[in-house]
């Protein structure tokens, strides 16, 4: 190889590594968001762990319970991933006005989706639990976990957008400090109402929710004081929330909607494969919400990566700097790929302790190992397109694009292959799992090619 090809090669790996302060400044907003994730990760963990120890009746009906306490999750994240793409550009900009707006939109989304999954839990847990699953006893386990969780929603809605806010103008640290009051609390109720510790009540399932409810209700608080009365950037009041946004509407909408209609979509579709789930049966229920944890664990810094890579982008571009952005992209999915891979590897080698914490069957376990070997290829993929689509190219205002993606490849590939493999042919856990998460492998190659076309990068405007 010539010297002048040798210098040529070693310049273009120069560009996909990036810089010293590229990584400076995704650091400093990736890990805290990751560390957040993890702290929220622990208090699940927590959670499966202790109900573990009361037998995979408990298990299972939490972890059917909280998926559908997930699509409201999802929900509220893609109306705050939305919001994040405008405020993080608006932020950019210097355009403080229109990052109030947004805020106040994006607040106002998020209490009518918590209105409306409120009522819904209060009135129908028994019949949401039968979406679920046909299992008398964990359909009586999640109601019973549903009573308890009914003021969450809009706890966990404000508390999680409001966050999202705030990182998005670089106070990743704030959301943090509050996470971990949140998950110190919520080990401590849990342990105490669960197992009926201190002369309280043993509650078992019901004991886990109200340990969380009373965690969630000390986060949110906590995040509001800080957001409504101690930041000085944003500036937000109680009074902005009846603020006049309309002229802001369109744009919001146009941006913003697109993440939710595809993270509402997605969650669906998480939702009809945690049914499929159900329907083959309570093992496999328990093998994947121990697995699902794991999976969790190593993908904490790609989470943060992704967020991160949002943020970053928006700045960028509200700078006015798209070829900085363009060559970011190509280090951010060098990045992916390498958080995979390792992510892939540590699952590997924790499979087999991981699994053995756990006080399950044979049967289960023979499960929740081959499931593990699934989710370690998986990942490798799941890094690579989470860093593109929950980062660069949302960044970038290309919501609409994605939103096809998301649907499309969840729709037509995962949940058929998905019923077609564990409901008709019967296949091992391992071919289940990876038809069920076949939208990540498409997706990843999908959205390589639409970062290199450079039609990502779209314009937003603002109102001041």
């Amino acid at each position: 190889m010539s010297e002048t090809n040798s210098g040529s090669w070693k310049t273009k790996v120069r560009g996909l590594l990036g810089t010293k302060e590229f990584y400076r400044k995704v650091l400093a907003i990736a890990f805290p968001i990751a560390l957040q994730s993890l702290i929220t990760i622990g208090v699940n963990m927590m959670d499966t762990v202790m109900l573990g120890t009361l037998g995979e009746v408990a298990l299972s009906s939490s972890a059917l319970a909280n998926q559908f306490i997930s699509i409201y999750h999802i929900c509220c994240m893609g109306i705050g991933m939305g919001a994040s793409v405008m405020v993080s550009r608006f932020y950019g900009m210097g355009d403080m006005h229109s990052l109030k707006k947004t805020i106040t939109i994006m607040l106002r989304f998020c209490i009518g989706f918590g209105l409306i999954f409120t009522l819904a839990t209060a009135f129908f847990p028994s019949q949401i639990m039968r979406i679920y699953t046909p299992e008398a006893d964990v359909i009586k386990g999640g109601t019973s976990y549903f009573i308890w969780s009914i003021p969450t929603y809009l706890l966990l809605g404000l508390s999680l957008d409001i966050s999202l806010a705030l990182r998005s103008i670089g106070k990743a640290k704030v959301p943090l400090i509050c996470s971990i009051i949140s998950f110190t609390s919520n080990i401590f109720f849990n342990w105490v109402f669960i197992f009926g510790k201190l002369g309280a009540p043993r509650m078992e399932i019901a004991g886990a929710a109200l340990g969380t409810l009373i965690a969630r209700a000390i986060e949110c608080t906590a995040i509001l004081i800080y957001f409504l009365k101690i930041d000085k950037k944003i500036q937000y009041r109680v009074r902005d929330l009846f603020m006049k946004v309309k002229d802001l509407v369109p744009e919001y909408v146009k941006i913003s909607l697109p993440v939710l209609i595809s993270d509402a979509m997605m969650a669906l579709g998480n939702s009809v494969i945690a049914i499929i789930m159900g329907h083959i049966g309570s093992a496999f229920v328990s093998a994947n919400s121990i697995t699902t944890v794991t999976q969790q664990l190593t993908t904490v810094l790609t989470q943060g990566i992704s967020q991160a890579g949002c943020i970053v982008t928006g700045h960028t571009l509200g700078r006015g700097d798209a070829e900085q952005a363009q060559r970011d992209g190509y280090t951010f999915i060098t990045f992916g790929f390498l958080l995979g891979l390792a992510a892939c590897i540590i699952i590997l080698i924790i499979a087999e302790p991981v699994v053995g914490m756990y006080n399950i069957t044979p049967d289960t376990h023979i499960i929740a190992m081959q499931l593990m070997d699934g989710v370690a290829i998986n990942v490798i993929f799941q890094s690579t397109n989470s860093i593109l689509t929950k980062g660069v190219l949302r960044g970038g205002g290309d919501t609409r694009f994605l939103m096809v993606a998301d649907v499309i490849f969840l729709w037509v590939a995962s949940v058929p292959l998905g019923m077609l493999t564990g409901l008709v042919l019967h296949l091992p856990a391992f071919w289940i799992y990876l038809s069920m998460k076949v939208d990540q492998i498409i997706k990843c190659f999908w959205c390589i090619g639409r970062l290199r076309s450079r039609k990502w990068i779209k314009a937003i405007k603002g109102t001041a």
